[in-house]
């Protein structure tokens, strides 16, 4: 299975646990994590279901190419970390 792991920065917020999913695409692996977790949605994704602009995601050390259908493939013993962009100084 997947494994998603997600940015600890969002702990502050909602638990984060690492999640395990069967799933094909990045897609179907983070729709799968906010079945479990609907909170975690707004923060990853926009309103049109789009990787906000301040989340990159690394599946197996590479970025996540499709930043909008999130049609990366995954395969079953991928890791894919879901981190966010801070900014201020």
């Amino acid at each position: 299975m997947a494994r998603l792991i997600f940015t600890q920065q969002l702990a502050r917020f909602l638990p984060v646990p690492e999640v395990a999913v069967d799933a094909p695409t990045l897609h179907a692996a983070l729709e799968r994590a906010f079945s479990a977790n609907p909170q975690l949605r707004s923060y990853i994704v926009d309103e049109q279901g789009h990787l906000r602009e301040n989340v990159v995601v690394f599946i197996d050390g590479r970025r996540a190419a499709d930043r909008v259908g999130l049609q990366d493939a995954l395969l079953p013993a991928s890791t894919v970390y879901i981190l966010q962009a801070l900014s201020g100084g």
